[in-house]
């Protein structure tokens, strides 16, 4: 058992940054690698960034390249999103999820736990 908990959200103005952490605690039995995805109403869960277990590895998504930074401090197993330069279309539910295994991966079916959410909302 995996439990993940996002936290960080809020409502920041355009140009605004904020930063969200992912904790996960419970049966921690190996490497992990840690993706975040976000969700507005009527739309899947699009891929936004994701870390491999050491940190070594990161990707992202095509519209938060160069203004958002994905990191993790594993002695605290806990993951970062740094979002810089926030637009309105940031505006989303955040959810962090993690995956068994070192490598990261940017689709959402390749990850085992997930947790509750965070809102980020960007007003302009």
């Amino acid at each position: 058992q995996v439990q993940l908990v996002e936290s960080g959200g809020g409502l920041v103005q355009t140009g605004g940054s904020l930063r969200l952490s992912c904790a996960a605690s419970g049966r921690i039995i190996g490497p992990y690698a840690t993706g975040w995805f976000r969700q507005t109403p009527g739309k899947g869960r699009d891929f936004v960034a994701a870390i491999s277990s050491s940190g070594s590895d990161t990707n992202y998504g095509d519209s938060v390249k160069g203004r958002f930074t994905i990191s993790r401090d594993n002695a605290k197993n806990t993951v970062y999103l740094q979002m810089n330069s926030l637009k309105p279309e940031d505006t989303a539910v955040y959810y962090c999820a993690a995956k068994w295994g070192s490598i990261l991966e940017r689709t959402t079916g390749a990850y085992n736990y997930w947790g509750q959410g965070t809102q980020v909302t960007v007003s302009s």
